[in-house]
């Protein structure tokens, strides 16, 4: 066990060495790579941030009841309570029809006509504020709302958040767009780098396998190369989101006090920046692992 400890830790230390053998050049190939992964992970967290700002300037949508004329203060009171105990509202408030057509005058300007009508006109309703959720739920709830007794009407504010929604599955297919795209990139840069050390190599390979080297023991250093270039391409893609970030907030700061508003950019999470790191790892090793199968089995021993 310790010996095998040993010799994994020994291929680990050798990739390392190769990596920065050429110090710029190294450092070249992790900063193509960091920046390429920095550019659908970052307009990932700049989705996040702004499905948060635009969640927190419109607000969630609300539900209008408006109850039937013949409504009674006992069926008022009997809905409030079904509405109070439903588990998908937040808030409710009952405008009463009087203190409706008194907001009416005062807002319209034409109190001598609302003055002249014999009856009020407009019905008790319920304005509700459901708990955030997808269009189509707040539309289920509309509609099961709407089937409630002395309920004549519901009307639910949702062509914003159709319109929202919509949007923000647009962006979300744009960003694994481009992240599937560059990850393909990614792969290709690791599958040319390791081929090229391969054909290098291809002596010592062959040597190799005369003494009876397994493939195994052949492929664990190219693996490991390509495994720890993309972690450190990771790490670079970390250092860039988040040095945007501080460069980002520094300027969004001045901007929000206009708007009297505290909106800040938040970082990559603790489970993201891990997704990050393990995702690049993985795209480095399998660059790596689909060049050594692909030029492998080409280098047989004369």
């Amino acid at each position: 066990m310790k010996h095998a400890l040993t010799q994994h830790l020994l291929v680990l230390r050798t990739a390392l060495r190769r990596i920065f053998s050429s110090r710029l050049g190294g450092f070249f190939n992790i900063l193509v790579i960091g920046i390429a992964l920095s550019l659908p992970a970052g307009m990932y967290l700049l989705l996040q941030n702004a499905q948060g700002l635009v969640a927190q300037l419109s607000g969630t949508p609300q539900i209008s009841l408006f109850l039937s004329l013949d409504a009674k203060p006992d069926d008022v009171d009997k809905l409030r309570r079904q509405l109070f105990q439903h588990p998908a509202i937040a808030r409710i408030e009952f405008v009463a029809r009087a203190d409706a057509l008194a907001q009416l005058k005062q807002s319209t300007g034409l109190a001598d006509v609302i003055g002249g009508l014999q009856q009020n006109p407009l019905p008790d309703a319920f304005v509700i504020d459901p708990k955030p959720g997808e269009a189509q739920a707040l539309e289920a709830l509309r509609n099961e709302l709407a089937k409630l007794p002395k309920v004549e009407q519901a009307q639910l504010d949702s062509a914003w958040a159709y319109k929202l929604e919509a949007m923000l599955k647009f962006a979300r297919i744009v960003v694994l767009i481009l992240a599937g795209l560059l990850s393909i990139a990614l792969v290709a840069i690791t599958f040319n780098t390791i081929r090229l050390q391969i054909l290098t190599q291809s002596s010592e390979i062959e040597v190799s396998k005369l003494i009876g080297a397994t493939n195994g023991f052949i492929r664990r250093p190219f693996l490991y190369f390509g495994a720890m270039q993309g972690l450190l391409g990771g790490i670079m893609a970390w250092f860039i989101i988040t040095f945007s970030l501080l460069l980002l907030n520094y300027q969004l700061k001045a901007l929000a006090q206009l708007y009297a508003s505290q909106f800040v950019l938040n970082p990559l999470s603790w489970g993201d920046s891990l997704s990050l790191l393990l995702f690049s790892m993985y795209l480095g090793w399998l660059g790596a692992w689909l060049s050594v199968a692909r030029h492998l089995s080409q280098i047989e021993p004369r």
